[in-house]
């Protein structure tokens, strides 16, 4: 079977997200008063195959966790899909 994950990956709220707060101090200086804490992350999207949705699942959580992301700093969710 093949699949289709799509990761988001976060920095962790307990942290500082400099990007995400550069661009929130950018939008108040251009007037978009409303918006605050921005954070910003990465979206990453990728075709895996395998026999079942469980053992797809568990190599998208091992990807995630040993390249995809920093599990000190990032978190992640993800959907997966059937092609």
């Amino acid at each position: 079977m093949k699949f289709i994950a799509e990761i988001d990956i976060m920095p962790l709220k307990a942290l500082l997200d400099p990007q995400g707060k550069a661009v929130s101090q950018s939008m108040e200086k251009v007037g978009f008063n409303e918006i605050s804490n921005v954070r910003i992350g990465k979206h990453i999207t990728l075709e895996i195959e395998s026999d079942s949705r469980e053992k797809a699942m568990e190599r998208i959580n091992d990807a995630c966790n040993k390249i995809l992301t920093n599990p000190i700093i990032e978190g992640y969710s993800y959907t997966l899909k059937e092609v």
